[in-house]
């Protein structure tokens, strides 16, 4: 830390003899006896501020850091006020009409001109400021700055103030299209919430639709397994219809067989005259009947 203000001192001191050399160059020869050496003062309260601080102690912490985070409290996260578009009121083209406003309670109207010009007046009298060929070029220049002012300063702030106008509404709209969109954006997230809030109804309707296609499938299923095992039954059915009626048919003809066989030829005649014999009497029965 102490080598660090030893070289930061004499920097100091060096600046300061280097301004006075230039204002040595600057200044007439003529009027180098009017003017103060200020470059005495200087280097005077420079060594003296340099033995204070070889006395001193080491310079704290404390002094070099701040002791807060810049942009980090809560004043910075504050809200900004906007900044005026225009200026405040001024007179003679520099001056604040606060200042005036300030002034006037105590001192009147006149007050903060008296105090411009004696202020003035003091540092004149007492050499705190000294005229010279700079004041003249300052007169000069200032005149000129006043003249391009008047004449030239309504054109200008119009075209300031135009491109100032055509700034504005290109960040206007900028921000109607950056709004446009966030609206949008927050309608469409609206929807989407909205969307989000029915996805419970759809995927209940997907879970019924595919409890039902389930069911519908096992139905089928069933259905399919009744028809087969009927189908089967059916034929279990129909194979023991048609061997009983095998059976029957093998038995009735065993016993169309047997009978025949056992039937000898006199027997077929008796039994043949005895149905004619029969028809007879039936016919003889019938034309008796349909006589009476």
């Amino acid at each position: 830390m102490h080598v660090g203000s030893n070289a930061f001192i004499s920097f100091l001191v060096h600046a300061c003899v280097e301004g006075h050399r230039e204002a040595e160059t600057r200044v007439p020869r003529c009027c180098r006896n009017l003017v103060l050496h200020p470059s005495d003062m200087l280097s005077r309260l420079v060594f003296v501020s340099a033995s204070a601080l070889k006395s001193s102690g080491p310079i704290g912490a404390g002094v070099v850091h701040a002791s807060r985070c810049l942009h980090t409290s809560s004043q910075s996260l504050a809200p900004v006020p906007p900044l005026p578009e225009k200026g405040g009121k001024v007179r003679h083209g520099f001056i604040p009409e606060e200042l005036f406003q300030l002034l006037y309670p105590k001192t009147g109207v006149t007050g903060p001109y008296m105090l411009g010009a004696g202020l003035l007046l003091y540092m004149l009298s007492k050499e705190i400021y000294v005229i010279n060929h700079e004041t003249f070029a300052a007169a000069s220049i200032g005149a000129v700055i006043i003249y391009g002012v008047k004449k030239f300063g309504p054109s200008v702030a119009a075209f300031a103030d135009k491109l100032n106008e055509e700034k504005v509404a290109k960040a206007q709209e900028v921000k109607d299209v950056a709004m446009s969109s966030l609206a949008q954006a927050i309608e469409d997230e609206k929807k989407e919430q909205w969307r989000v809030e029915g996805r419970a109804m759809l995927f209940d309707a997907k879970r019924n639709n595919v409890a039902m296609l389930l069911e519908t499938n096992y139905r089928e299923r069933v259905h399919m397994v009744t028809n087969e095992v009927k189908r089967r039954l059916d034929y279990q059915i129909a194979l023991q219809d048609l061997n009983r009626r095998l059976e029957q048919e093998h038995m009735i003809n065993w016993v169309e067989k047997s009978v025949i066989s056992s039937i000898t030829p006199q027997q077929e005649k008796e039994s043949i005259a005895k149905c004619i014999t029969d028809l007879k009497v039936l016919a003889k029965a019938t034309q008796a009947k349909a006589t009476a």
